[in-house]
């Protein structure tokens, strides 16, 4: 007779709802087996994570930007967890900076140094993701659900987030890889399955196998790429024309047309991601804590940047066509500052965002404005900036030592970043066109408004003043 059919007390659900009698008895996964397949898991999320953010900045697919900011995200949280997990099982010193084994390592340097977008796709999106869903998925049916329920339940917990990662990446994978690229990678697809059987698989529950680890695109390391790269509807990338922040705390100019200006600022917020993953990237030495809080910070990022897309969208604006989204900023700084000093001028800004003209102001504007979509993006992208600047006092600011020290060296590092209007207008790489104009009447007439003359003639240029209106120096 089943176990089962001895009914538990009233024929309440046994184990708690957790699973059957006859499959709690079941004898699973050994703590050290448990423990060998966790810090696979754990390579895994650390090393796409890697890869996710050091593709970020040259990925020139918006849609691709805003991507991996979110599955880097998913992974940081993921590690995270599962070195929590490692932690709990008899098991330090932990190990967790410790290849699991070299041809793993391989794989994963393989699909890093991919060589352009439709390679890096296959890589992460076939090869990496799958088998890291199939070793969650093997992991939570074979381990015993009662004994082993605290990794059974983070198994589940990931099993979702990797769904969606994988969904996403087969529909990307179809769009952008054609069958003529698949068919000249097929050699390289080939050393990744390769590299995989050699290393056990990626949960290393299969024998593994001796021997060199062949290499096709990593025979040399993979060197960051800091440039920002756009697809072809960013077409004027060092626009600098339409001064946003100077008519948006314009006190003469009505707030209606103001909700445009505060989309164009959500959606020039994809160079943020573009200048953190270059932070992420080039620092070392940091706790796991660090690289989950700056993730964190960079998928928000790339959050406001589609808040501000959708924003247009709602107010029914092609953005291609009217809004010229510039990546000097995030170009200047990946160029011309150390990591440090990379963050200490995102903290500068982040503190001047907390004061009256900062988010708080951008809220009001969008109620002023009678636009409930618009505020509710501002409320939202006011929360996010307050844990932000939490983020920049726990890992920035102690670093430096005290928050006025903090400041003043942010002040410093801005000042001294070159943004130069007129030597992008000399080298003809814009013509700094003030589009405003024509974004506005747009929006007039998709309203049925009739436009304010005092509106239509802003034109007001980054030329003078940066984004925080202080005047620029000589050297920025």
């Amino acid at each position: 007779m089943s176990t089962d059919d001895r009914r538990s007390y009233t024929q309440l659900p046994p184990v708690a709802g957790i699973t059957s009698f006859d499959d709690a008895m079941r004898t699973g996964f050994s703590v050290e087996d448990c423990v060998a397949r966790l810090k696979r898991h754990h390579w895994a999320f650390r090393r796409l994570h890697e890869v996710f953010v050091k593709r970020l900045t040259a990925e020139p697919v918006y849609e691709l930007k805003m991507g991996f900011s979110l599955h880097a995200h998913y992974c940081a949280e993921h590690a995270a967890v599962w070195r929590s997990r490692i932690s709990e099982m008899r098991e330090p010193p932990l190990g967790l900076d410790v290849v699991p084994h070299a041809a793993l390592d391989a794989w994963f340097d393989e699909i890093l140094s991919a060589p352009d977008t439709a390679a890096l796709l296959l890589g992460i999106y076939e090869h990496a993701v799958p088998a890291l869903h199939a070793a969650l998925q093997h992991h939570r049916d074979q381990t015993n659900k009662l004994v082993d329920h605290p990794t059974y339940r983070l198994c589940r917990f990931a099993l979702i987030e990797t769904t969606e990662m994988a969904d996403y990446g087969a529909r990307c994978v179809a769009t952008l890889v054609t069958p003529e690229r698949r068919a000249e990678l097929a050699a390289w697809t080939g050393v990744l399955d390769q590299l995989l059987v050699q290393a056990g698989g990626l949960d290393g529950g299969a024998p593994a196998t001796n021997g060199t680890a062949e290499r096709m695109f990593s025979g040399k390391p993979f060197v960051f790429s800091r440039a920002p790269q756009r697809d072809e509807r960013f077409t004027d990338p060092y626009n600098m024309g339409v001064h946003a922040e100077a008519f948006l705390y314009d006190k003469a100019m009505p707030p209606e047309p103001k909700t445009l200006m505060m989309y164009y600022k959500r959606l020039r917020e994809i160079d943020v991601p573009e200048m953190m993953a270059s932070i992420l990237a080039e620092t070392t030495g940091k706790p796991w804590e660090y690289t989950v809080d700056m993730t964190r910070q960079l998928w928000d990022e790339a959050r406001h940047a589609m808040m501000g897309e959708i924003g247009f969208r709602h107010a029914g604006i092609d953005w291609t066509k009217y809004v010229r989204v510039n990546f000097t900023w995030s170009m200047a700084l990946n160029s011309q500052l150390t990591p440090l000093e990379r963050h200490a001028v995102l903290y500068f800004i982040e503190q001047g965002l907390m004061s009256k003209t900062g988010k708080r102001f951008e809220w009001e504007t969008g109620i002023a404005a009678g636009d409930s979509f618009s505020t509710m993006i501002q409320d939202y992208d006011w929360a996010d900036e307050v844990l932000h600047a939490r983020i920049g006092r726990d890992w920035y600011v102690k670093q430096m030592g005290d928050a006025r020290r903090a400041i003043e060296f942010g002040d410093q590092c801005w000042s001294k970043v070159l943004i130069d209007w007129q030597s992008y207008l000399d080298q003809q790489l814009t013509r700094h066109e003030n589009w405003w104009p024509a974004l506005y009447r747009e929006w007039c007439r998709v309203h049925g408004n009739i436009p304010d003359p005092a509106v239509l003639a802003y034109a007001t240029s980054y030329k003078a003043a940066r984004a925080d209106l202080k005047d620029l120096t000589a050297s920025g």
